[in-house]
């Protein structure tokens, strides 16, 4: 129990309280008029100035009672316990005007917007409120206990709907972590493939500078491409890792970057995209894995593969699945371990979309990858 209320203690205020609305102050109109309609035509209302008074400042703070919810609350009920309170020390039985119904939404902003430590002092306030009306009316206990959970109720309420938006904003939050652990991936992939292919441009053109003088240029253009183009994908990510709102709108890898693949010119070796089967309209994530695990398998066959002159990308569809596959023809005793860092990265997509990997060197020659992703979600 203590451990209970140490915990709603320590909650703090809940996020974007919204301050005065328009439909508020419609709300307060419509009581005003209720109000005075009640005060002047009923004959029976006790110290007819005083109730009209306090009903005008409690409706009039109606449209603060989420951005201010514990000192409307605590205005509210502490007003109409002072009052009842002296009407019980003079021995009159004071009641108020009946339209001030409009206090139950006081306990339901109070629990909704406010802190835990309010929360417990604003219910205590509403307690002694509420003890005093009745006990200068005089009620049965059942009666006494209608009342309460009269007012509990919104109170309840305002707990769920607290309840409720922390739920979503926790799983809103979750949903942008893997989004930016996902960009980070995309990141890693971008810089990895474009650097590895300026690399050895520059390697080639330093080993044919003597036999060829204009290998050098040729190997220069081809870098400040792969380079521009690293920039570019570079700025995209970032832009959107820097703006928490940005990463759903961050542009995905379809099936005709697989394609490009293929005509990228920074790559020593030939790589060759084939694109099969059932293809059409797949999900936007799916399509952007399968671009990277290309990409990575290709980087990997150009860092890794001794003697390789060609990778083959297949990529086929059917009707549940889609088979990826990455194969070269170099020797397979120079690959990575599978326990390789790009390898890990590699595994750990396929396995975030429910998928199955292997890597493994081929039967008579190169490296294969091979990937198998559903085309409808992860898997349960």
């Amino acid at each position: 129990m203590f451990s209970l209320l140490e915990t709603l203690r320590r909650e703090p205020r809940a996020p974007d309280a919204p301050g005065p609305l328009r439909r508020d102050w419609i709300l307060v109109a419509v009581l005003l008029i209720m109000g005075f309609f009640e005060a002047f035509f009923h004959q029976d209302v006790v110290w007819r100035w005083l109730s009209v008074i306090l009903f005008v400042a409690l409706a009039l703070t109606l449209p603060w009672r989420r951005s201010y919810a514990f000192l409307a609350t605590v205005l509210a009920f502490g007003a109409t316990g002072l009052v009842h309170s002296i009407s019980l020390s003079i021995g009159t039985q004071w009641i108020g005007l009946n339209s001030n119904f409009f206090l139950v939404l006081f306990p339901y902003a109070l629990v909704r917007w406010a802190s835990g430590r309010e929360v417990l002092i604003g219910l205590i306030v509403i307690a002694v409120s509420v003890g005093l009306a009745l006990v200068g009316d005089n009620l049965s206990w059942i009666e006494i206990l209608g009342a309460s959970l009269f007012l509990l109720f919104p109170a309840a309420l305002g707990a769920l709907a607290r309840y409720q938006d922390s739920a979503r904003r926790h799983n809103k939050e979750q949903v942008r972590l893997r989004e930016r652990e996902q960009l980070a991936r995309e990141l890693h992939d971008t810089v990895a493939h474009h650097v590895s292919a300026i690399a050895i441009q520059s390697q080639a053109g330093q080993a044919m500078a003597a036999a060829r003088p204009e290998a050098p240029l040729e190997a220069l253009k081809v870098i400040e491409e792969a380079a521009s183009r690293t920039l570019t994908e570079m700025r995209t990510i970032i832009g959107a890792l820097r703006d928490k709102d940005r990463a759903e709108l961050t542009p995905s890898a379809t099936l005709a970057d697989i394609e490009r693949l293929g005509r990228d010119a920074a790559f020593p070796l030939t790589v060759d995209i084939k694109l099969s089967g059932a293809l059409d309209n797949l999900d936007t994530t799916l399509s952007s894995t399968l671009f990277r695990l290309a990409q990575e398998g290709v980087t990997n066959a150009v860092r890794h593969a001794q003697g390789a002159h060609s990778v083959i990308v297949s990529v086929h569809g059917d009707t549940d699945e889609v088979l990826l596959t990455v194969s070269d023809d170099g020797d397979p005793t120079m690959q990575p371990a599978a326990t390789g860092l790009g390898l890990q990265g590699m595994a750990e997509r396929v396995s975030l979309l429910g998928g199955s990997f292997s890597a493994a060197p081929g039967k008579s020659q190169g490296w294969v990858v091979e990937v198998t992703l559903p085309k409808r979600g992860m898997k349960k």
